[in-house]
């Protein structure tokens, strides 16, 4: 049996609401085993009166650090030599930074260089360079049922939050790039070049579940279900459905005309 992917939790708390803590840990372990969970802000303001409450229910592991200079944020500073930290020791498969702040892109973009695999979790306001940054990010907003911003977006923050990508533009695109020549694209290729192409893409995002609800609720696809000796999915645009049933067409007709 394959171990699951070992990964460290990093949570930026100045920047990321307490009442997330419980769904933030339930969503990284759908991607592997949490072995590192900080939190990382200065523990002695009464703006983390939230976060230590949820710590210890959590098991996640407070890390001060101190905002000596005004203006400057520390606690970024602290996770990202974290980070790197874990990520020379050599013991783990992946990370999961919970933050919507951009200063954490180039992070991001350093990790998967050495072959981490990097999730990101924030609010709807991050801005798009961290988004891509990273394999796969997930939107609290999902997470919680009383989605709501935390706090205003920083002043560095100057890119606009990235707007939910059109659902048809990315089957389709998704489907004309996986599909054999029969037109037929399975379940499993469509979903990796979308997660590739896509790293915000969320099932959820549009009401499903998960990824085969929401191709079979779109009426301008044809999803097979038919089981194969292995329940598989497969699917295609009505568009090329209808341009194969053309082509069959004739030949039909011609071999009547012949048999005649």
């Amino acid at each position: 049996m394959p171990t699951a992917p070992r990964l460290a939790v990093l949570i930026d708390a100045d920047n990321t609401s307490p009442k997330h803590a419980g769904a933030v840990l339930r969503e990284v372990a759908r991607y592997g085993l949490p072995t590192v969970k900080r939190a990382y802000g200065d523990w002695t303001t009464q703006n983390l009166v939230g976060w230590k409450n949820a710590l210890p229910g959590h098991a996640i592991q407070p890390v001060q650090q101190f905002a000596n200079t005004s203006g400057k944020n520390s606690t970024d500073s602290a996770m990202i030599i974290d980070a790197m930290d874990l990520l020379y020791a050599g013991h783990l498969d992946g990370f999961a930074i919970v933050s919507s702040d951009s200063d954490f892109t180039r992070l991001a973009t350093r990790l998967r260089e050495s072959g981490m695999t990097v999730y990101g979790l924030g609010a709807r306001k991050t801005p798009a360079s961290l988004v891509a940054a990273c394999d796969r990010f997930i939107y609290l907003e999902l997470l919680t049922s009383d989605a709501k911003d935390e706090e205003p977006a920083d002043e560095a923050d100057v890119e606009s939050p990235p707007r939910r990508p059109d659902l048809r533009r990315i089957l389709v695109a998704a489907i004309d790039n996986t599909s054999h020549e029969d037109g037929w694209a399975s379940l499993g290729a469509v979903g990796s070049y979308i997660s590739a192409n896509n790293p915000s893409f969320d099932a959820r995002d549009y009401g499903s579940p998960r990824l085969g609800a929401l191709l079979s609720a779109q009426d301008y696809l044809e999803v097979d279900l038919s089981d194969t000796g292995q329940a598989q999915v497969r699917l295609r645009t009505k568009v090329v459905a209808k341009k194969a049933a053309a082509r069959k067409r004739p030949a039909k007709k011609q071999a009547t005309d012949q048999s005649g």
